[in-house]
Parts: C-alpha cells; structure tokens; sequence
C-alpha cells in the first residue's frame, strides 16, 4: 500500500515537473496580421495555442500601416501581409528573413451591401448610379484597396466614382461604413462576409479574378523576432492542414 501511494506520488511530481517545463520552453509570437484575415487567423492562433503551448499576440491593420511601423521599429515577430509585394520588399530591406516568406492564401475581392437584394449578381450596381456612396480601403495602404481601383478602372467607372468613394485606412473599416449605412456599397475581401463557406450577410458580387491583380497573401518571419522558435513554429502551423481548412473555409483560395 505505502509503495502503491510511493509511485503515484512519483507520477504526480513527475507530471508538475513536465508542466513547469513545458511553461518555461513555452514562446510568445507578436503577430501583424492584415485585417481581412482577423477571423481566420484568431481560429488558428487557438488552435495553435492549445497545441503547441505558446501564445500568440494578434494585432490587425492595413499591411501598409504595419510596413511602417515595422520599419520603425515595432515589436513583431511575424507579418501576415495581404500582399506578395510588401513581404519581398522587407526581405530586399533586411526587415524579413530570406526564404521565410510564403503565399499562405488568394484574397478574392467582393462588393458588398449589408442589404439583402441591392447588389445584383454582376454587380450592375455600380454603374446604374442610384447609390450615394461606395467605400474601399486606401489603396496606398491595403492590397484589397488597390485591387478595388483596378476593378473599377478597368470598368471605365475609376473618374466617374471620385465623389462617391469613401476611403478606410483598413478592410474593416471600409466594410464598418457599409455595415452601419455610411455607404450603400463596399468592396471587401470575401471572407468579412463568409463563415464556414458560405456569405451570411447582405447581398455581394464576386470581383471577376480577371479585373484585378491577384491577392496573394503572404506571410513572413521578421529579423526583429525575439522568440525565433515560437515565429517559425507559428508560420509552420499556418501552412497544416488544420490552418489549411479554416483557411478555406472563410472563401480565400490555397496556393
């Protein structure tokens, strides 16, 4: 009886000794993360919390406006662009690490309106002209911005729209003006609007693929990050199978 009380106490020691260690090897990942990703990524990061034991920090804005404050300085260990092209100029910059960077999903834009039947399915809204007001992201600042502009200069509506357009620093903010009637129109990335596969929210039109450049999201581990091991392992989770399907299922394409 003593010996049998003998080794559960020894399993017991032994178990806090494993959780004292696992919190002591546990990291912390500081993660920018382009707005339109918001809810993919939150679902991910959980997953890889509760797998992996580390922790992830999320902060979410335009991928310009992080570029910047990277550049001077901010504490992040990893970027989720919404973009190929800021990822390559950071690792050209020595911002990013070389060959840490990937195309983790394919943004599809959509025009949206938080009313059920206003936005018809080939989106001739845009050039009936009964609308007041048509938000978007700065094309400056987010990738989903200038695949706007492009949409709508290869629509021959980019000099006809100026007054009617009203500009968000972000996704979210672009999708927040048609969300609250600020705007009867928004351009968005389809996954604001889309939960396990399917838009619960308002009337859309898919942008055709051929009216804009592609959106190819990329991620990057910086050369700032203080925790290497919990960035890489972060990045490596992104590319699962598990990160893979929530991915998919808020409407981007796989690479």
């Amino acid at each position: 009886m003593k010996l049998h009380q003998f080794n559960l106490c020894s399993v017991a020691v032994a178990m806090l000794f494993a959780t004292i260690a696992c919190s002591v090897n546990a990291g912390e990942v500081n993660a920018a993360v382009a707005a339109n990703f918001t809810a993919p990524v939150q679902q991910i990061a959980a997953l890889f919390e509760k797998e992996t034991g580390n922790t992830v920090k999320l902060s979410f804005g335009s991928t310009g406006k992080f570029y910047s404050q990277i550049k001077e300085g901010a504490p992040f260990d990893v970027l989720l662009a919404a973009d190929e092209k800021t990822p390559k100029l950071m690792e050209q910059e020595n911002l990013a690490v070389v060959n840490s960077r990937f195309v983790y999903a394919i943004g599809k834009l959509v025009l949206w309106s938080a009313k059920a039947g206003y936005v018809d399915d080939k989106g001739a809204v845009l050039t009936d002209g009964s609308y007041i007001k048509l938000s978007y992201s700065d094309p400056k600042l987010a990738p989903y911005g200038l695949a706007a502009q492009e949409t709508l200069q290869k629509l021959n509506l980019w000099d006809k729209v100026q007054s009617k357009l009203v500009t968000g620093d972000s996704i979210t903010q672009a999708y927040q003006f048609a969300a609250t009637g600020n705007a009867e129109l928004a351009f968005i990335a389809l996954s604001q609007i889309t939960k396990e596969g399917k838009v619960t929210e308002g009337s859309w039109w898919p942008v055709p693929a051929d009216l804009y450049s592609p959106i190819k999201q990329s991620a990057v581990q910086l050369s700032s990050a203080k925790d290497k091991a919990a960035a890489q392992a972060f990045l490596t989770y992104l590319k699962s199978e598990k990160a893979l399907a929530i991915i998919r299922s808020f409407g981007y394409g796989l690479p």
